[in-house]
């Protein structure tokens, strides 16, 4: 997570070094001047690109003038504002998290970037596809863009955002547990730092070979790296990144067990975050301390950091709240400034101002209640969208188990169907097309077959590369397991061969599936990034009977052909050798 910010802190400086930093107040004078509608068709675009940029209060409004720049930009035949428009457009969404939406805007951009030439803006295209897979943790996808963005700024010379997406592609390393390859990135990218005098940039890449440390257990080489970035930022009086950064070292010193040092740098954390109204690092370092003193026995004190980080942590969620809360107590205070003036010219008119006062007091109150209700909606809505990815996650009975217990008991079921699907040629396609069509097309394939498993009520259990995997009768027992698998299996054989012939710009393939029956054991381990997922020879066997089997076809094992011979016809094939199970018999489902 700190690994996280230091990205986004880095690339919002960078923003703010090139001038490129948003500013709701131009965004407020620029729509005066969009309303007046008296602009040629290039000042209106421009005046769109602006608005859109630095639209930040509400980002609805920012995607209509996003939108409203693409419908321009098309009829104008303009690509450069064209490729605006979709920047914009993918910066809100992902802002908004729907990073679907946001890559394909991005990739949008790739197209226009690449067709017009546009070198500059294709690299930042790169970059930002990056950080949305950076963002769902997809950290392989995210190193291969961040290269694409370095490839081209080392290209074009442009230093800075060159550090900045080395320094980014280092932070996907060390998330993705590369620590040589992070190492080497964050150096290049503080010795760019260095030599184009961007001090800010060279202490975060600093601090980010810090954090390399801490993972490796080299706990001093951690410290005297963020402190030499901290001693950097000082100079420059950044406190916000210092706060970041002290948070940083109370991690580190309580993974080293040192708990009263770790208590000391939140605490510093805390001061100067208070000092200067950082309102996230106020809340961030309340609830360190609150951890370590509940963690030494010392509950009263805990409790109050507790609160304070609550306190702080929802001031934080809603952050225009309190400037709307704030405006609305200017105004009643400009009302009754007024009410008193009126009652020193008119003593008569004294009932008439109370009840404008009283009118001032019920709109704050109202307004308050809507914030307050539209806080709690959205939490509500968060609640909901988590349950739902887990849900995504685990099967309905395994999350149930995980939400109860806090852990899931591994299962043992006497008898499953298991599928294994793959693709043929895909090596050979993988090395010859785009990657981005390439995921363009897997993805086709792989929606069409959750759809089915879904109508047959089997479980997903992964893909691994172009390989799909599902089973049937678990978690809940499925007296016909055997024979929902075999009507999937047919139906994904069918979606794939409709597709063989169909000129929809997606790369085609042939499949062989494979199909076995058994005893598994099922279950869940880890505390990451959790994976329902099944273990034994049944599965072991089901591989091998896709790799066993042909193009177009189902190969099955005999447990499952003597489930599913009553009802579907066959073809035996005989007995095939497969590694460490010697001679089985084999059947393709005609």
């Amino acid at each position: 997570m700190l690994s996280k910010i230091l990205c986004l802190l880095i690339i919002f400086f960078v923003l703010q070094l090139t001038g490129r930093g948003q500013d709701q107040k131009v965004a407020d004078s620029l729509r005066k001047i969009y309303q007046e509608k008296k602009l040629t068709r290039t000042e209106e675009m421009e005046i769109l690109k602006k608005l859109s940029f630095n639209e930040v209060g509400d980002p609805y409004l920012s995607l209509y003038y996003s939108d409203e720049l693409i419908r321009l930009a098309i009829k104008s035949k303009n690509n450069k504002y064209l490729h605006s428009g979709y920047f914009q457009r993918g910066n809100k969404r992902r802002w908004l998290g729907d990073f679907g939406n946001a890559l394909e805007a991005y990739f949008k951009c790739v197209e226009i970037a690449s067709k017009g030439n546009l070198i500059r803006d294709e690299a930042n295209d790169y970059n930002a596809i990056a950080g949305i897979y950076f963002s769902m943790y997809n950290y392989p996808f995210a190193i291969t863009y961040y290269r694409k963005a370095i490839s081209i700024f080392r290209e074009v010379g442009d230093s800075i955002t060159l550090a900045a997406a080395i320094n980014n592609a280092g932070v996907s390393f060390l998330d993705n547990k590369d620590y040589d390859s992070a190492l080497v990135y964050f150096t290049e990218s503080k010795n760019i730092y260095k030599k184009k005098n961007f001090p800010v940039g060279e202490a975060h890449s600093i601090s980010n070979t810090g954090l390399l440390y801490a993972s490796l257990g080299k706990y001093d080489s951690a410290v005297q790296s963020i402190e030499q970035a901290i001693s950097i930022l000082e100079k420059m009086q950044n406190y916000l990144a210092i706060c970041t950064m002290l948070g940083m070292m109370s991690d580190i010193y309580l993974k080293k067990g040192n708990e009263q040092k770790a208590l000391d740098y939140a605490l510093e954390s805390l001061t100067m975050a208070q000092q200067f109204g950082y309102k996230k690092q106020i809340s961030d370092a309340s609830l360190k301390i609150s951890q370590l003193y509940e963690k030494s026995g010392k509950i009263a004190e805990s409790f109050e950091f507790y609160k304070n980080y609550i306190k702080y942590r929802d001031s934080a969620v809603n952050p225009n709240s309190e400037r709307i809360m704030a405006d609305l107590r200017t105004n009643y205070e400009v009302s009754k400034k007024d009410a008193q003036v009126e009652l020193l010219r008119e003593q008569k008119q004294n009932q008439r101002i109370m009840m404008t006062g009283l009118f001032v007091i019920l709109a704050l109150a109202i307004a308050i209640l809507v914030i307050l209700y539209r806080y709690y909606r959205n939490i509500s809505a968060e609640k909901a969208k988590a349950e739902s990815l887990l849900l995504n996650i685990l099967p309905a009975e395994t999350a149930m188990e995980l939400k109860q217990n806090g852990k899931i008991e591994a299962q043992e079921f006497d008898e499953v169907t298991v599928l294994f699907t793959d693709f043929v040629s895909f090596s050979k396609q993988a090395e010859k097309v785009n990657p981005d069509q390439l995921v363009k097309s897997i993805d086709y394939y792989f929606r069409a077959f959750d759809e089915i498993s879904t109508k047959y009520k089997l479980e997903k259990i992964k893909t691994i590369g172009d390989s799909y995997m599902c089973a049937c009768g678990l978690p809940t027992p499925n007296p016909v397991h055997a024979k929902q698998i075999i009507r999937a299996a047919k139906e994904m054989i069918a979606v794939v061969n409709e597709e063989l012939e169909k000129p929809d710009g997606l790369n085609h393939f042939e499949i062989r599936i494979g199909v076995n029956t058994g005893p598994v054991v099922a279950g869940i381990v880890g505390i990451k990034k959790w994976q329902y997922d099944i273990w034994g020879d049944t599965v072991n066997i089901a591989s091998r009977m896709e790799v066993n089997s042909i193009p177009g076809k189902v190969n099955l094992s005999e447990t499952t052909y003597l489930k599913i011979k009553d009802e579907f016809p066959c073809e035996y094939r005989g007995e095939f050798k497969i590694k460490n199970h010697g001679s089985l018999k084999m059947y393709f489902l005609s």
